[in-house]
């Protein structure tokens, strides 16, 4: 049976990335697929980038697009991030040939991916790349109805940075709760799989968090990593705001 493993919201945290591998790794996966927002906010966009392109697939994430068309609805340090991450882009480490890699790379990124009953997507399955699904939502059951409605058994997600998995009979099921494994094999049941966040946890953990999916169960996978390695880039370039790497230390 094949093993998957979902990362998602990496945002070019490369000591995360790097241990989340490493982890990955020691769990005789199959495959890995990333749910989008390889970067943006972090200090190593091109580098975790070229990791990425390694991927069996990659979702485009609303940080990826707008580090090729302006930003919407993103506060100050988020803008001044993605902006800066473009000049990165734009400088190619690596040559003109590895930046010209990087940007097609992120131009042919697809919004969803649909294999059998699941779905990939990096905000929700009514809007791909840009709609939060955040826990308090199941106190909505007019948008979780038709949420649920377009979700053909499986939905994996991320964009939130929150960790859980949402029910019909809403509920947001922490991955505290999941044990060693949740049971996700009734095709006939529906979920929304929030598969939390490699480079900027934001559930009061600051560990990186990612899912492995077998076909019959979903685990989730805490990876402690170096938050004072990221910090230190992100203070050492004046162009990233100081508080991106701050959060870091308490997950939020």
């Amino acid at each position: 049976m094949t093993r998957t493993a979902i990362l998602s919201d990496i945002h070019g945290n490369l000591a995360a990335l790097e241990a989340v591998l490493a982890d990955v790794a020691s769990q005789k996966i199959d495959r890995i697929v990333c749910l989008g927002d390889v970067i943006g906010y972090g200090p190593h966009p091109c580098a975790c980038l070229d990791q990425a392109m390694e991927f069996d697939f990659c979702i485009l994430g609303n940080h990826d697009s707008s580090a090729l068309f302006d930003p919407e609805g993103f506060n100050v340090a988020a803008e001044q991030a993605i902006f800066w991450t473009r000049r990165q882009l734009e400088a190619g480490q690596g040559g003109p040939e590895a930046s010209r890699k990087r940007l097609s790379f992120l131009c042919q990124m697809p919004r969803t991916v649909r294999e059998g009953s699941c779905l990939f997507v990096h905000g929700s399955p009514r809007q791909p790349t840009n709609e939060y699904v955040f826990p308090e939502d199941t106190q909505n059951a007019k948008k979780m109805e038709k949420l649920f409605s377009m979700v053909p058994h499986l939905c994996f997600q991320g964009h939130t940075h929150v960790p859980g998995v949402f029910t019909t009979d809403l509920r947001f099921v922490r991955p505290s709760d999941t044990g060693a494994g949740l049971t996700v094999a009734d095709t006939n049941s529906r979920m929304m799989i929030n598969v939390g966040s490699v480079g900027q946890p934001r559930d009061g953990d600051p560990r990186s968090c990612y899912v492995i999916y077998d076909g019959e169960a979903i685990v989730f996978r805490r990876v402690e990593y170096d938050i004072e390695r990221t910090v230190a880039e992100i203070e050492a370039e004046p162009d990233l705001d100081d508080f991106l790497g701050h959060r870091l230390r308490d997950g939020r």
